[in-house]
């Protein structure tokens, strides 16, 4: 069916489904409250223990956008491990974070690293021993240290014994040997200090939560809140994404969970976005949907439980049958090349796969 004739028959459907009571929400053209931060990154550098343990644990959490183990706050200048290990440069193994303000905060950060540790334990973690094994938080922004002074001052109240986490400014960092380098994710049965059960922890510790919704009335455009909140229905060929053919990701507005990737999507010609499969099928719920006097699956977001719209069983058979017609305001859509910045980083391997095959 030609678009023309395929747009005049949607338009129809939609004004025969009005007349049943179905709201239809024109979309707001101001900018979503929920758009990418455009806010730098920020950093951090954590001593504790093995290098290995502490990175894999950090990697874990929402909102750390990358990790690099190293040596840090020493008085010589690029030690190998072996040098830090002879107890003569003073260098501290330690991990540098980089993280989304917007997403984890340093003092999330924090409580979580003092799971990982034992506190007052001076230049021991574990079965490590040694100077280069010390506890510490070597900070490079001054703005962060009440935050760090603060979360220390509350650890030791936890504790009889006095708190020995070196808090420093960081002087010096040096990038470990490659060998070193994500060494858990490369050799998962290998030596961690840290208990196993702490990484489900570190997982969940800063989980997507569907907000309240006074914050939702407060973060959502009257088109967002209608379409997530009450199942509203926005107009074909007059929203953000139908025609976006952009490379990223598609994330639920209402608490920014990744739902579907742009390898996903096609073109249907309903003036909705459509994909043929969300990124996991965890992620969503389907529920039937008798409104209207019409017989349809609603798709909602499982975290979120916002409304996202319907699926269908008249998308391409090559893509597997399904047409996950998507509301754009139920969306924020991610480019490609924000997604690393904005904490999906992760996600990229799916735009990569998509590529790989296509060059076959």
């Amino acid at each position: 069916m030609k678009r023309n004739s395929l747009r005049t028959l949607t338009l129809l459907l939609l004004l025969a489904a009005g007349a049943l009571g179905l709201r239809a929400m024109r979309m707001q053209t101001h900018p979503s409250p929920n758009t990418p931060s455009t806010s730098p990154m920020k950093e951090i550098y954590l001593a504790g223990g093995c290098f290995w343990g502490t990175e894999h644990f950090f990697k874990q959490v929402r909102g750390v956008i990358s990790t690099e183990v190293g040596y840090a706050n020493g008085h010589t200048s690029r030690p190998s491990y072996e040098e830090v290990c002879s107890h003569t440069t003073g260098f501290a193994e330690a991990v540098h974070i980089t993280y989304a303000p917007d997403q984890v905060s340093l003092s999330k950060l924090l409580e979580l690293y003092f799971l990982t540790i034992d506190p007052t334990s001076l230049n021991k973690q574990g079965g490590d021993v040694g100077d280069q094994y010390r506890t510490g938080i070597y900070y490079t922004d001054s703005a962060d240290l009440p935050t760090i002074k603060k979360a220390i001052e509350t650890l030791q109240r936890e504790h009889t014994q006095p708190i020995v986490i070196e808090v420093e400014p960081l002087r010096n960092f040096y990038d470990a040997e490659t060998y070193h380098q994500d060494y858990l994710d490369k050799n998962p049965s290998g030596y961690c200090h840290i208990r196993p059960e702490l990484f489900q922890i570190a997982r969940e510790a800063n989980a997507y939560a569907k907000p309240s919704d006074e914050e939702l009335r407060r973060r959502l455009t009257p088109t967002q809140y209608a379409v997530t909140q009450h199942a509203a229905t926005e107009h074909p060929f007059d929203n953000d994404y139908w025609d976006e053919k952009r490379e990223g990701i598609y994330v639920d507005i209402t608490t920014g969970e990744p739902l579907f990737i742009s390898t996903d999507k096609f073109d249907s010609g309903c003036g909705w976005p459509s994909f043929s499969r969300p990124i996991d099928s965890t992620l969503i719920s389907e529920h039937q949907d008798d409104s209207h006097g019409m017989k349809r699956i609603e798709v909602r977001s499982k975290t979120g439980k916002a409304h996202l719209g319907h699926v269908f069983e008249d998308g391409p058979q090559e893509l597997g049958g399904l047409r996950y017609c998507i509301n754009s305001a139920a969306l924020r859509f991610i480019p490609r090349e924000e997604m690393k910045q904005a904490g999906y980083a992760k996600y990229l391997p799916l735009l990569e796969k998509k590529q790989s095959k296509a060059g076959k």
